[in-house]
C-alpha cells in the first residue's frame, strides 16, 4: 500500500454499544486513525462498508442474525480492498481456521491492549495478516492434530541455522519477546529474522510461518 497522510479508516461492525464506543475512544486517540462508520449488525455493516469504502473492518465474530462469518464472506465480495479482521472473545482455533480459510486479514482477541490493537490496525492497513499471539499456538496444535491447511512452496534450505531456530520458535506460537529470551537476542534482532524468515519463505505472517514450520516437520517424519 502506498505511504498516505490521510488517516487509516476503520468501520466498527458489533453488537454491544458500549464495546464499539470503547473501541471508536480508543482509536481515535491516535490521529492516524478515523473511525469513519459503526454497525450493530452484519446487514447494517455491509451496507456501511459499501458506503465508506474503510481501510480496514474491525467485525465481531458472534452476532445475532447474520454470523460474523457470513458477514466476512460478503463483506469480501462487495468490498474486496477493505481489510477483514475479526475481533472477538472467541479463542478457539477452528474458529480462528474458519476467519482465515474465508480470508478474513486477521483475528484478534477482545482482551488485548491499545498498543497491540493499534499495532494491529496499522499492519492490517498494511496488508499483512494480524493474528493474536495466544490464538498461533492454538492453530499449530490444532495443525499437529491432524488439519491440514495448503501450504505455499518453500525453501527451508535458504534459511541460516539461526532463522531455522526462530521458524522453531514460530512454530511453538512463541512471541518476539518470549525467543528474544529463549536465544538471548534483542527483540529488535528478532525482529529482523522473523521478517527475513518470512521473506525467504515467501509467506506473509508468522501464522504461515508456524504452520509451514509443523507441515514440514510432519513430512520429515512421514
Amino acid at each position: 500500500m502506498e505511504e498516505s497522510n490521510q488517516p487509516i479508516s476503520v468501520l466498527l461492525i458489533d453488537d454491544h454499544t458500549l464495546f464499539r464506543s470503547g473501541i471508536r475512544s480508543l482509536l481515535q486517540r491516535h490521529p492516524e486513525f478515523d473511525v469513519v462508520g459503526e454497525a450493530a449488525d452484519g446487514v447494517e455493516g455491509i451496507k456501511r462498508a459499501k458506503q465508506l469504502k474503510p481501510q480496514v473492518v474491525l467485525l465481531d465474530l458472534n452476532m445475532p442474525g447474520m454470523s460474523g462469518l457470513e458477514t466476512l464472506q460478503l463483506l469480501l465480495q462487495d468490498c474486496p480492498d477493505s481489510a477483514i479482521v475479526m475481533l472477538t472473545v472467541s479463542e478457539d482455533a477452528q474458529d480462528l481456521a474458519a476467519a482465515l480459510k474465508a480470508g478474513a486479514s486477521g483475528y484478534l482477541l477482545k482482551n488485548i491492549d491499545t498498543d497491540y490493537l493499534t499495532r494491529a490496525v496499522r499492519r492490517a492497513a498494511a496488508g499483512e495478516t494480524v493474528v493474536a499471539e495466544a490464538m498461533t499456538s492454538k492453530l499449530v496444535a490444532q495443525l499437529q492434530a491432524g488439519t491440514r491447511p495448503a501450504e505455499p512452496a518453500s525453501d527451508l534450505d535458504r534459511l541460516t541455522p539461526r532463522e531455522k531456530e526462530i521458524l522453531d520458535c514460530l512454530a511453538r506460537g512463541e512471541s518476539n519477546k518470549v525467543i528474544a529470551r529463549s536465544l538471548d537476542l534483542s527483540e529488535s534482532t528478532v525482529k529482523i529474522h522473523v521478517q527475513n524468515v518470512l521473506k525467504k519463505l515467501n509467506l506473509s505472517s508468522r501464522v504461515q510461518a508456524a504452520v509451514f514450520a509443523v507441515e514440514h516437520r510432519r513430512a520429515q517424519q512421514g
